[in-house]
């Protein structure tokens, strides 16, 4: 029976957030640099303050607003693509080998130890493997990345055991 442990969902809700925050500057800073510039703006005071009082002239914060909502749209939409490639990522824990998302695959053979002692307090686990090229490699697996590890490490120790 296969084990699986998905990408955490605190950190997709963390990524949804940081999306949120990028989109609510971007319309901030688009409203006060382009729109406040209307007697019907609330914020007209401010696009007075930075432009009209300043003889014309944009000050510093007007080019900011200005300039920012594109590259905070930027971000968001960067963030976005970024977590629709990471949420689908997961670690699979199959009958004879371990499968760590689409690529990279380590059988049980392979695997040395397991280093269990910081996961109850830190959350986290070091699988100690050879590759290939019989190199050691030690691959930390953390509980704020994944969820349901639990039960992973247990069919992982049962394993090897």
């Amino acid at each position: 029976m296969a084990v699986e442990a998905p990408f955490s969902r605190h950190n997709i809700t963390n990524y949804k957030i940081y999306i949120a925050g990028c989109l609510l500057a971007a319309v901030i800073f688009a409203y006060d640099g382009y729109l406040s510039k209307y007697k019907w703006s609330r914020r007209y005071d401010f696009y007075k303050k930075h432009v009209l009082d300043n003889d014309g002239k944009p000050s510093s914060t007007m080019v900011f607003n200005q300039k920012s909502p594109p590259v905070f749209l930027g971000a968001a939409i960067l963030l976005w693509v970024y977590l629709s490639l990471i949420r689908k990522k997961k670690i699979i824990a199959g009958e004879n080998e371990l499968l760590l998302g689409t690529k990279k695959r380590i059988n049980y053979d392979a695997i040395r130890k397991i280093d269990k002692t910081n996961f109850d307090s830190k959350g986290f686990f070091i699988i100690t493997y050879k590759n290939h090229h019989d190199r050691e490699i030690d691959l930390k697996i953390s509980d704020r990345k994944y969820d349901n590890l639990t039960p992973l490490l247990e069919l992982l120790v049962a394993k090897i055991s």
